[in-house]
C-alpha cells in the first residue's frame, strides 16, 4: 500500500515522539499588528464623530474620542476645512495605523447626500494623507456588529459600546458612532471570513 509524502512526514514525527503540525486556519488578523489602532470617523457637516481605540474587540480601550462640530451660521467649506485640520490634529496625537469610516448610504434628500459626501470626502483626504489604509463599513454592518441588529437605534448603540469599552458615561451621539465603527472594523478582522472587507 502506498503512502503520501505528507503521510510519510507524519509517521516520521510520530516515530520521533514530536506532535503533529497542524495547518491553522488563515484567520483575518493573521496580517494584522498585535495592537492595531484603529481611527473610526462617522462623516457630517456639522457634527463629525471620531473615535480612537487600541486592542482587540474583546479586549479594546479607548485613546480619544469626540465630535467636530460646526456652527450652522458657517458655510460649508469653512466646514471642511475644520474637519480636515481636525482630523489631521487627531491622527498626530494617537497615531492610528488604520481608519474605519462610514459606508455611502442611500438618502431620499439628494441635497443630504450630497452635503454628506462632501464632509466625507474632507476627512478622507485628511486620512489619506498620512498613507493609513482605510475601509469603509455600511451602517447596517455596524449595528449588526455591536448590537446585533442592523436597524438598532442610535442610543443602543451607544449604551452598547459604553458597555463594551467600559467608559463611565456613555458617549455623545456621533463619537459613539465612530468608535463602533472602530469596534466595527476590529470584530471584521477578528473573524474568519471569506472575502476582504471592502478598502477605499
Amino acid at each position: 500500500m502506498g503512502i503520501t509524502a505528507r503521510q510519510f512526514e507524519d509517521m516520521r514525527q510520530r516515530v520521533r515522539g514530536g506532535a503533529r503540525v497542524i495547518p491553522a486556519v488563515q484567520r483575518a488578523d493573521a496580517a494584522a499588528p498585535a495592537h492595531e489602532i484603529v481611527l473610526g470617523i462617522d462623516p457630517s457637516l456639522r457634527g463629525t464623530g471620531y473615535g480612537v481605540i487600541v486592542g482587540n474587540r474583546a479586549a479594546a480601550r479607548v485613546l480619544g474620542c469626540g465630535t467636530i462640530s460646526c456652527p450652522s451660521s458657517w458655510p460649508g467649506s469653512r466646514c471642511l476645512v475644520k474637519i480636515a485640520e481636525e482630523l489631521r490634529a487627531v491622527i498626530r496625537q494617537h497615531q492610528p495605523t488604520v481608519c474605519a469610516i462610514e459606508g455611502l448610504f442611500y438618502a431620499q434628500n439628494i441635497q443630504t447626500a450630497l452635503i454628506m459626501g462632501q464632509a466625507r470626502g474632507a476627512a478622507l483626504v485628511a486620512v489619506a494623507e498620512f498613507g493609513l489604509p482605510i475601509f469603509e463599513i455600511a451602517p447596517r454592518k455596524v449595528k449588526q456588529a455591536i448590537v446585533g441588529y442592523g436597524g438598532a437605534q442610535k442610543l443602543a448603540v451607544a449604551k452598547m459600546v459604553q458597555r463594551m469599552l467600559q467608559l463611565a458615561e456613555t458617549p455623545a451621539a456621533d463619537a459613539a458612532d465612530a468608535l463602533a465603527l472602530a469596534l466595527a472594523h476590529t470584530h471584521d478582522q477578528n473573524r474568519l471570513r471569506l472575502s476582504p472587507a471592502r478598502m477605499i
